[in-house]
């Protein structure tokens, strides 16, 4: 009886290791990526006007967290349609999708049919909704709409913030 249980506690053991492992390497994971927000948040203020700061979004997210495909609209230059505004309005976090919400796969050009997965980060300033970025990708599992969006958050917040001074309230 008392081998059953040596072996019993042995196997919950190996378990506990396993799931402890699984939550170590989660946990690099995150800090990993925080460390690229931090980067691309630091990067995002050394910018002195608001086209550079429109040119280099899309550069820092494909040098810092690899993604290629990017559409950033802001509404004061590039007024969106009825749908895409209710849409970005109606989303108090990032939302990521399998397909592109109404009509922003035009707003990747040539590229849109090869583009699988999709996160929209909604730009504020104050309560009202300034803008959109789009992170888009060729992997159907790079962006899914059950993921975490806490990282893609953060990096809407920098961006509203760094785009602040230029938009108008």
């Amino acid at each position: 009886m008392s081998e059953r249980q040596l072996l019993a506690l042995r196997e919950k053991n190996k378990e506990l290791e396993k799931k402890l492992h699984e939550l170590i390497e989660f946990a690099k994971e995150n800090d990993a990526l925080q460390h690229k927000v931090h980067e691309f948040t630091v990067t995002l203020f050394a910018a002195r006007d608001l086209v550079t700061l429109q040119e280099m979004i899309p550069h820092l997210l494909r040098d810092i967290f690899a993604v290629p495909h990017t559409a950033l609209h802001l509404w004061q230059f590039n007024p969106p349609s009825a749908e895409v505004l209710a849409f970005a309005d109606a989303q108090a976090h990032p939302v990521c999708l399998h397909h592109a919400a109404h009509d922003t796969a035009s707003w990747f050009g040539e590229g849109a049919a090869r583009l699988h997965s999709y996160a929209y980060l909604p730009l504020h300033a104050g309560s009202e909704t300034v803008g959109l970025l789009i992170l888009a990708s060729e992997d159907r599992q790079r962006f899914y709409p059950e993921m975490g969006t806490v990282f893609l958050q953060r990096i809407a917040d920098a961006v509203s913030a760094a785009l602040h001074p230029y938009i108008p309230q």
